[in-house]
Order: structure tokens, then C-alpha cells, then sequence
């Protein structure tokens, strides 16, 4: 049996969870598609306690509930509240902002709303997620801190971020970013190693941190600025996928954020990954953010709150 579909309008989506036991139910469906099977000893056999919004085991008595080890495990927010978040982060074409959610969904607490969307951000890296396929253009740029002054790879008060994205064509593909801490060979081709099929055809500038690529098994080729300056052409036309995806996000970190501290980047990163890939189904994107929280390990606020980039830790 096939886990249960999404709602593909707002009216639907209304129609389908008008209280929390509709959003237990959906859960419990997406979580168990082909029918309970108790974590511990696999039995099918299962009480519901509903008093307690617990299943029980017939067989080894084990409880657990269809929030436990998601992203919204013991959680006290309403669930109706979780999957109106869910739906509006993942539907609205330029996202949603922590105050936005607040003022939306009524919620007393601006901490409140920030914490239930970064849980959905942690949720949207899929453990199992390919990697990117055929050519594909690599490229790093500096975002956040302040926009005047400076250039190239040492710019301070930025955090430096690299990004692959596929050639589909003159479109683009699947995206992926990822800060990093500067410009090295290790950490450049560290990142294509994790994020690009060994197959694929890559492209770079001209960078030296990019040359162990060739040495990897990846059919390597890099473009000289030099060249395409002295043949006449634009240096931003050279990876224009990539840089495409570079004007994207700092577009969308200005105009829905308004700007995002660099110990929070990456999962902010995460976000605009998930809606970038999933741009052409963000009704399936709901249904998809909350099927991941099954395969995620819970987060705490503390751990949230806690959240550094490596090196600053």
C-alpha cells in the first residue's frame, strides 16, 4: 500500500486536516503505509491508547507514538499547527520568515515559529539523496556580511559557499550548497566527492583549488576567464547555472530573511536546496518534509540554538 497523497490546493488542504486527528491519522498512514509494525519486535498486532495518543504492542508491549524520532517528536505545538507550517514553508513560492509564520498561524512566541521551521530544515537533507549526474557546473562565491568592498577568495564577514548544479540543457537540475571554510583543494574537491556522481562531466573556473578533480576519476574540465575575457565574452556567462543559482539565494536571503547569521547558513542553505529541487512539485514538497522527519534524528531547541559552523566551534 502506497503512502497517502498530499493535498494539492488549499482548499483541499483544509478540507483534509481540520483537527488534530486528521493530522494523527495522516501521520500514522505515511509512517506505517502497510499497517503498524511495532519498532521493537515487528509484530503487526496493536492497541491504541488513546488517552495517551500511543500504540502498544500486543506482543512485546512496547509503546510509541507517530511523532516519535521526527522532527516532531514531544512536541506541545498543536499538530494542526505543525503541517500548516509545513505547508506554508513549502508552498509559498519565496518562503516563509519565522515572523510571518508567527503572525499567520497566531503563535504567542516569535521563538516558537523559529524553532518549528528550523526542525523542517533539518528534516529536508534526505540521507539517502543521490548524487548529481551528468555535467555540472561547480563554483563558490561568498554570501551574507556586508555587500561593499573587497572581492575574490579572502573577502572577510562572509561565509564562503560552493554550489554544484546539473546542465539540463540551457535550464539547470538538482542543486546542492554547502558552506565551507575557505577555498582549499580538500575542501573543494571534499565537496564534489560527496555531492557528484564520479561519471559526471565537471566544470569549473579556473581555480587551482578544483585541480585534483582530474585525479579523482571525474572527466575534469575547467574554463580560463583569461580566455573568454580576451575572446569577448561576459566572466558571468562562464558557469551561468551556477551563478544563477548564487543570484537566487541571495535574493531570496534578502527578501524573505533579510539576512541570515553564518552559524545558521547551512540548513538555511538546506532550505533553498529543498524548494530549488522540488521547485516544479511544491505541493509534493509537503508531503515529502514530513515523510523525511521519519528519518531524521530529533533536534532539540537547545541544539538549535547551539548550532556553529565547524571551524568556530
Amino acid at each position: 500500500m502506497p503512502r497517502p497523497d498530499y493535498p494539492r490546493t488549499i482548499v483541499e488542504f483544509q478540507r483534509r486536516f481540520p483537527d488534530e486527528a486528521a493530522c494523527r491519522q495522516y501521520l500514522f498512514e505515511s509512517r506505517w503505509p502497510e499497517g503498524y509494525r511495532c519498532p521493537r519486535c515487528g509484530s503487526p498486532a496493536a492497541s491504541a491508547l488513546q488517552r495517551r495518543l500511543l500504540w502498544q504492542c500486543s506482543d512485546c508491549r512496547y509503546q510509541v507514538s507517530v511523532t516519535a524520532g521526527t522532527v516532531l517528536h514531544r512536541t506541545r505545538t498543536p499538530l494542526h499547527l505543525w503541517f500548516w507550517a509545513a505547508y506554508l514553508m513549502t508552498t509559498a513560492t519565496p518562503g516563509i520568515s519565522a515572523l510571518q509564520l508567527q503572525r499567520q498561524l497566531g503563535l504567542g512566541r516569535y521563538e516558537t515559529a523559529w524553532m518549528m521551521l528550523h526542525k523542517f530544515r533539518r528534516a529536508m537533507v534526505a540521507p539517502e539523496r543521490t548524487p548529481l549526474t551528468g555535467p555540472v557546473e561547480v563554483d563558490e562565491a561568498f554570501v551574507g556580511g556586508l555587500e561593499e568592498g573587497g572581492g575574490g577568495r579572502l573577502l572577510g564577514d562572509k561565509e564562503l559557499v560552493v554550489t554544484a548544479v546539473e546542465v539540463r540543457g540551457a535550464g539547470s537540475g538538482r542543486l546542492r550548497m554547502q558552506v565551507i571554510e575557505d577555498a582549499s583543494g580538500a575542501n573543494l574537491t571534499g565537496f564534489v566527492r560527496a555531492n557528484v556522481s564520479p561519471a559526471a562531466v565537471v566544470h569549473t573556473d579556473g581555480w587551482a583549488g578544483y585541480l585534483g578533480l582530474a585525479g579523482l576519476g571525474y572527466d575534469y574540465r575547467p574554463l580560463s576567464q583569461r580566455a573568454h575575457l580576451l575572446a569577448g565574452g561576459d566572466p558571468n556567462e562562464m558557469l551561468p547555472r551556477a551563478h544563477r543559482a548564487f543570484s537566487h539565494l541571495k535574493t531570496w536571503l534578502r527578501g524573505t530573511h533579510r539576512g541570515v547569521s553564518g552559524e545558521h547558513l547551512q540548513v538555511y542553505l538546506d532550505e533553498f536546496v529543498f524548494r530549488w529541487n522540488r521547485r516544479r512539485t511544491p505541493m509534493a514538497a509537503f508531503q515529502t518534509l514530513l515523510g523525511l522527519g521519519g528519518v531524521q534524528e530529533p533536534t532539540t531547541y537547545r541544539a538549535i540554538k547551539s548550532a556553529s559552523l565547524p571551524w568556530r566551534s
